[in-house]
């Protein structure tokens, strides 16, 4: 993302950040969104036409709010007119064109993807000033190549954005032809060098790829260990794409999902490189062998090194809302249209009539909204922390910011990627049968997804990081007496950590849990009890003589892996309530946002039922039963909202590629005429005659021999 602004000579780095700075400023109002910036009247029905008449039309017409001025409020004008832009240069592209079950064999997958790519190098849906105007514009084009194909995507931005982020991020201007190389269709990728660790799973590297960013240990010549650093190595020769001498690089092998993309593997035999091929930002070494930096305190460097790692889990938060949106609008859609069963014999109803459809589906359908914003919010965030790595910012802010952003990307990844999992799971099955037609795409989605829970790191792994982080919170602050705050806040409730453990629930009805402030004063009383309860668990198993590492290693069960997700479950649902209650919020569409986040609050919240009463936040059966019966309320409530919010999020038809999931409803016409463009359905098997041969004539004896 921040690649031009290393290679661009004749860009003022003053005029780039405070091109960033105004983003920045965009993004925590609202993401982008500006009243004064376009007539909803006339804007909003030139750029968005009307969805066609059909069965839909019952639900279109329920909704409380305009789900054109939800489209505007989330997008933005300016972002809403590039997606569509996007979206039109796809469909009307025969390159970009798919088959009705088309099945493909993996090389001829690879090789359709990789000529899809170099396409969108030759549309350069994103020019050096468009990016510096506005980085989430990035965000943008790759939430539009996910919706069309997630191989596609992580294709394109593997080459364009993650190496050349990192190299220009990390380096300096000596490293800027590298960088240059990407916009020429040069491909790079992330990888782990060693032989007995083999990086496996890398993006690009199968095939096509000809360097690597190596992020590895620094030893100097003195013997001294600096920690992790990154490093350029050529992998393949560009010519003629075989290896390098001393590397060892190949493809994996067929997966789950997304094989349009090569993923591959490489181990290094004392490959030696130029030392200006180190990605110098945080540290050098100099031609004398001495190894020199900016940080004074090796914990401000590791901190702001962990910041520029997290763009990865950062994406990958986002990327698993995109393909949560796309099952949503699947399921949704067909649930409002598929009728089964009713009152009478002859009076079939919709399934999402049904509150077990409705407490199936519309929970996830308030995670898109929640989920969404915090993703926006947490990108604007890290953009802030980019802009003090190029401006060389070396304040003790700046390396807390990147502690705070390593804590919340590696829960974000986690809480995302297994949101989506679960949803697109209940998609598939609340569709029936048609959700498990490969043409409606539900599996698809479900596959290419799969690997968001473990790529950029497992996630039950990464969650011992976020833990890590709070707990040395309240270290600091018990042993040290240090104030807990945190540059982004997530953390400043706990600086009242005794006083929340003495609250407890005070909700005295229903209706009064409706109210996102109710759950989300529990998430506090519950990250507080697992800090301290996490805490008390790893002192314990350390008073009984095991070392750090084993302690913390037996604390994570029902202890810190809790911890970190109540966490992140708070952060997200802080942001969204902020949101809904903000008044730059438009007027019309904060009751249903509202109604969003009560739902998402308190169906979150409903999983630490037992730990809350535990605790002795709860008591009696009232709390549990008030928040099970407002969950219901809230389904029911938004049962009739669900058709325009699933709209508002929705790609179009091309994009979306499920019949089911058309946005005409026609469900049955879609999907029969989906059907017999399959190829030869009509003909019999190849194999007929095999079919046919040896068998037994029925009624008749065969002749002995």
């Amino acid at each position: 993302m921040l690649k031009t602004l290393s290679s661009d000579n004749t860009r003022n780095p003053s005029h780039c950040i405070a091109s960033f700075m105004t983003y920045l400023k965009r993004c925590r109002v609202r993401c982008s969104y500006t009243k004064a910036k376009y007539d909803r009247s006339d804007k909003m029905e030139m750029g968005l036409p009307d969805f066609p008449s059909g069965p839909l039309d019952i639900y279109r017409k329920k909704a409380s709010f305009n789900w054109k001025e939800m489209v505007m409020f989330l997008e933005g004008e300016d972002m809403l007119a590039f997606k569509q832009h996007v979206f039109r240069m796809l469909e009307n592209d025969p390159i970009f064109a798919r088959q009705p079950g088309e099945d493909m064999s993996t090389e001829r997958m690879r090789e359709v993807t990789f000529r899809r790519c170099k396409q969108l190098f030759r549309y350069d849906f994103l020019t050096r000033d468009d990016i510096v105007a506005n980085p989430w514009r990035t965000v943008v084009l790759n939430d539009c190549l996910g919706m069309y194909d997630w191989s596609l995507g992580a294709k394109y931005f593997l080459n364009k954005g993650m190496f050349g982020a990192t190299v220009a991020n990390s380096g300096s201007q000596r490293h800027s032809q590298f960088v240059q190389d990407t916009e020429d269709m040069m491909e790079f990728v992330i990888h782990s060098p060693d032989f007995e660790a083999a990086k496996f799973w890398v993006g690009n590297l199968g095939k096509t790829a000809t360097h690597a960013v190596v992020f590895a240990q620094l030893y100097t010549p003195d013997g001294a260990c600096h920690g992790l650093h990154s490093f350029i190595v050529q992998v393949r020769d560009p010519k003629t794409l075989l290896a390098m001498p001393g590397v060892i690089v190949g493809d994996m092998g067929k997966k789950l999902g997304q094989n349009g993309l090569d993923n591959g593997f490489a181990v290094f035999h004392n490959v030696r490189i130029p030392r200006e091929n180190m990605l110098n930002k945080t540290g050098d070494v100099t031609p004398e062998g001495h190894y020199v930096t900016p940080f004074k305190d090796p914990n401000k460097r590791f901190g702001a090194s962990l910041g520029a790692l997290s763009g990865g889990r950062v994406s990958i938060s986002r990327m698993a809302v995109v393909n949560l949106k796309l099952a949503m609008t699947v399921a949704i859609r067909f649930s409002a249209t598929r009728h089964q069963f009713g009152p009478k014999d002859d009076q079939e109803i919709p399934v999402i009539e049904y509150q077990l459809q409705q407490w199936r589906l519309i929970p996830y359908l308030a995670a898109v909204y929640a989920l969404d914003y915090f993703s926006k919010s947490i990108f604007g965030n890290f953009v802030e922390f980019q802009i003090g790595m190029m401006m060389k910012n070396n304040s003790d802010r700046q390396a807390e910011l990147g502690r705070e952003i390593h804590a919340i990307s590696c829960s974000s990844k986690p809480l995302g990627s297994w949101t989506a999992q679960r949803g697109i799971q209940e998609c598939r099955e609340a569709c029936g049968g048609h959700g498990y037609l490969a043409m409606n795409r539900l599996g698809s989605i479900r596959d290419d997804n799969d690997p968001n829970c473990t790529y950029e790191g497992d996630n039950n792994v990464l969650l011992q990081q976020t833990s890590n982080y709070l707990l040395s919170q309240l270290h600091a602050k018990q042993q040290d007496g240090v104030r807990i705050e945190s540059p982004l806040e997530s953390v400043n409730f706990l600086e009242d950590f005794d006083s929340i453990l003495e609250t407890r629930f005070t909700a005295t009805s229903m209706e009064e849990c409706m109210d996102s402030a109710v759950p989300l004063a529990a998430y506090k009383w519950l990250v507080c009890f697992l800090l301290r309860e996490s805490e008390r668990r790893v002192a314990k198993e350390k008073a009984s003589g095991k070392a750090d590492f084993e302690a913390r290693n037996n604390s994570q069960v029902f202890y810190c892996r809790s911890l970190s997700i109540v966490y992140i479950e708070h952060t997200v649902v802080q942001r969204f309530h902020d949101q809904t209650h903000d008044e730059d919020t438009p007027a019309g569409l904060r009751p249903v946002l509202k109604q969003l986040c009560a739902l998402y609050s308190l169906w979150t919240l409903s999983n630490h039922m037992a730990t809350l009463y535990q605790g002795g936040y709860f008591s009696g059966w009232e709390p549990a039963d008030w928040i099970q019966q407002a969950i219901l309320t809230l389904c029911s409530q938004l049962k009739d909202e669900a058709i325009a919010l699933v709209d508002a999020v929705a790609p179009p038809d091309f994009i979306l590629n499920s019949p089911i999931g058309n946005a005409d409803g026609e469900l049955y016409k879609n999907l029969w005429s989906t059907v017999m463009q399959g190829n030869k359905v009509l003909e019999r098997p190849s194999w007929w005659a095999e079919f046919t041969s040896d068998k037994p004539v029925v009624g008749s004896l065969r002749p002995k021999l």
